[in-house]
């Protein structure tokens, strides 16, 4: 008979294998570096499997270990949601959720689907703005929650959840990233992606002009796709017919784009708890432990 795993020790396990060591990781779940050693012996029996090995003084996850990590993720997103399901199962209510339209887009058919199936009884009411624009509503209480773009002047601090890569994006069917001075499709002078965009071009000597700037995603989507410029975008924004740029195209590496989840002072009924659980295991792709190390 299969042993059942225990999500605690699962927890332990990914902090350890995201942080690279076990001191930082006993840290990080508040456990002394023996009871964190100790949890991992245990996993390791329950699982019969070595997903620790030793190199030098310094150990790093086995092959199973790099196996077990995706099942863990898993684990602990499912038990989180399932938690909050519950925990606001009987709940009635109303959240006001704001985020860029981009992420509207992408983002929120998986957030908002699931958690009308398991709190139908709540009731979200959603606003599109920009992540300046939403990050002064959550100030001003406008708003319980909110996702936005870290570093576009958002001003307050929050949580960290989702992390991807950034990519120059282009139509695959034309080049028009060879052009001497390359057309882009940016956002508004306000946004940390164009910023960067820039910055980047301008050190390596790369002529450019910004021949679209909007804060609508689905409006730079549409010119790469109507191969008016080239844009950067998200990973999880790239379309079918889209062609992602790299150094060989005369195009450098952007940083990761990182996505943060606000929350209003005010907002500390369990709807709120429910509705931030399931963002974070929806979309969610960032641990804590990770994030706090850095």
């Amino acid at each position: 008979m299969a042993h059942a795993l225990d999500i605690d020790q699962l927890r332990t396990f990914l902090a350890i294998a995201e942080l690279g060591s076990f001191t930082k990781a006993a840290d990080a779940v508040n456990k002394t570096q023996s009871a964190v050693s100790m949890q991992m012996k245990r996993l390791e029996d329950r699982l019969d499997r070595q997903i620790f090995v030793k190199d030098g003084r310094q150990s790093r996850l086995s092959e199973d270990g790099h196996r077990l990590l995706e099942f863990a993720r898993r684990m602990i997103r499912l038990n989180d949601e399932t938690v909050s399901a519950f925990a606001c199962e009987q709940s009635i209510g109303s959240v006001r959720l704001g985020l860029p339209d981009d992420y509207a887009e992408r983002l929120l058919p998986q957030v908002l689907a699931a958690f009308a199936r398991l709190n139908p009884a709540i009731e979200i009411m959603v606003q599109c703005q920009g992540s300046i624009i939403t990050g002064q509503m959550i100030e001003r209480g406008e708003l319980d929650i909110a996702i936005v773009t870290s570093g576009d002047c958002v001003p307050m601090q929050g949580e960290v959840i989702r992390r991807e890569p950034l990519h120059w994006v282009a139509p695959a069917n034309m080049c028009i990233h060879f052009k001497e001075t390359v057309r882009l499709a940016l956002g508004p002078t306000t946004c940390s992606w164009r910023r960067q965009a820039m910055d980047l071009l301008d050190r390596v000597n790369r002529p450019y002009t910004v021949s679209y700037s909007s804060s609508s995603a689905a409006a730079l989507i549409g010119a790469v796709q109507a191969g008016l410029a080239v844009a950067v975008l998200p990973e999880s924004a790239v379309r079918s017919g889209m062609r992602i740029l790299g150094e060989s195209d005369g195009f450098p590496s952007l940083p990761p784009c990182d996505i943060t989840l606000l929350r209003a002072a005010a907002s500390t009924d369990p709807v709120h708890d429910a509705l931030c659980a399931h963002i974070r295991a929806a979309i969610g792709n960032v641990s804590l432990e990770l994030m706090a190390a850095e």
